[in-house]
């Protein structure tokens, strides 16, 4: 008699929990239907969000993205980023060399590898800080 006032008793305290919670999950999932998952630009922070919205906004401020691809002629040469005023080059020359051909490149016109002729020029760099 007493486990059958107790189960009634623990299932009439389930009904009452389960008829509250059905009254908020409506509304709670008209809320979450709405906003979804969240984006990442919604969920970064720190270095995160500001690379994020540094690149929403075109600039690639930790040199994340793929460098552009240069010719290496005296027009197109290729872009070294320096912070300074000098800066130590090393070329491959040729695709399959093991021997790499160091020079240093100065601030001003394009200059040339003393090998292979390929052209450098050197290009001041912020840094993103």
């Amino acid at each position: 008699m007493a486990g059958r006032l107790l189960l009634r008793a623990c299932t009439t305290t389930a009904a009452l929990r389960l008829r509250s919670s059905a009254l908020l999950t409506p509304f709670h999932r008209a809320v979450a239907t709405q906003r979804g998952i969240p984006t990442d630009e919604e969920q970064a922070t720190g270095l995160e969000r500001r690379a994020l919205q540094a690149l929403k906004q075109g600039k690639d401020p930790y040199s994340m993205l793929k460098p552009k691809t240069y010719a290496g002629t005296k027009e197109d040469p290729h872009i070294v980023p320096c912070i300074g005023t000098k800066r130590l080059v090393g070329c491959l020359c040729e695709e399959d060399n093991t021997a790499i051909v160091w020079f240093w490149l100065h601030e001003g016109d394009a200059q040339r590898c003393p090998s292979c002729g390929s052209h450098y020029k050197l290009v001041h760099h912020e840094l993103p800080h």
